[in-house]
């Protein structure tokens, strides 16, 4: 069994491949040829410090030439502050491959699997892209989604440090980015991402345009959320990564009032993938995630085939 660290995952892992690899893992779960396991979390005080410990994993089953795998992702939190593993296991032996240190994939891997609903389910003409937040998801997010459309600029929307988020993105992305309000990022965003910690809507979902994408990455808990019921009533559709997860997890479906999300128009990612459903050129949609072991054990398989492990 080998031992990968992130600055072997970082030597052999990209953002436009990752988005390839959970296209298929995602497509794979669409199919019934997948399966995940859910979250679990123990959490705990000692010496004023916060603990929790998560688990969650998937197998998978053959991808041309990467093999057969079942994976665990495993990480701590201590006061805020998070450190990941995944360990991968043969689906044809049972034997352990590989455990890998994956920070640097937990990064990716969020802002890939929303380049993925984007690329599915943004219209193809959206020009300008809103974020909010300024944290490592929104940087990752906007990195991601600007290899997926062509966007003329970039609205960056954070509680502090919006100006020095918005040059660090120009530089970076090469396009004009500017610091404003939340209701001009919301009024004016053909992709809307939201990668904060807010536990309260960000934003009056009436001022979203007819059209809009909009990826809620930001929360993992049944106490947050970043969307209203406006925004989520006006969605002619909501995708999610896994039913049982969204359900479970994402405090923006959790905590909506009863009839605003009409069950026939909350849809998993792989079944979208699978059979596409048409859109509008007026209709609003929404993808929410939470994380789901599906991903990291696809982007551990593909790190690890491509250093001669499996």
């Amino acid at each position: 069994m080998r031992v990968i660290t992130e600055a072997d995952v970082a030597a052999v892992l990209d953002p436009d491949s990752a988005v390839v690899a959970l296209r298929a893992a995602f497509a794979q779960h669409g199919r019934g040829q997948a399966q995940v396991l859910a979250r679990h979390r123990a959490t705990a005080s000692r010496e004023g410090a916060s603990l929790a410990i998560s688990a969650m994993g998937a197998i998978l089953d053959g991808e041309g030439s990467l093999p057969a795998v079942l994976g665990t992702k495993v990480y701590s939190a201590r006061n805020g502050k998070y450190d990941f593993l995944v360990s991968l296991f043969s689906a044809d032996t049972g034997a352990a491959l590989a455990t890998l240190q994956a920070n640097e994939f937990t990064r990716l891997r969020t802002a890939a699997a929303s380049a993925v609903a984007a690329d599915l389910l943004a219209l193809p003409e959206v020009r300008t892209l809103a974020v909010f937040g300024a944290g490592i998801q929104a940087q990752a997010h906007a990195e991601a989604l600007v290899r997926v459309r062509r966007f003329e600029r970039l609205l960056v929307c954070a509680r502090s440090g919006g100006e020095a988020f918005a040059a660090q993105l120009q530089r970076a992305l090469h396009l004009p980015v500017q610091a404003v309000d939340a209701a001009t990022a919301a009024r004016e965003g053909d992709v809307i991402v939201t990668a904060t910690r807010s536990p309260t809507p960000l934003f009056d979902g009436a001022l979203v345009k007819p059209g809009a994408f909009v990826a809620a990455v930001g929360s993992s808990t049944r106490a947050a959320r970043e969307l209203d019921d406006t925004l989520l009533g006006r969605a002619a559709l909501v995708a999610v990564e896994w039913l049982t997860a969204a359900q479970q997890e994402a405090g923006d479906i959790v905590m909506a009032a009863p009839g605003v999300i009409a069950p026939e128009r909350l849809v998993e990612l792989g079944a979208l993938l699978v059979t596409p459903r048409p859109r509008g050129p007026a209709d609003i949609v929404v993808y929410k995630s939470v994380g789901i072991g599906l991903e990291d054990v696809a982007l551990a398989r593909l790190v690890a085939h491509r250093l001669g492990v499996c």
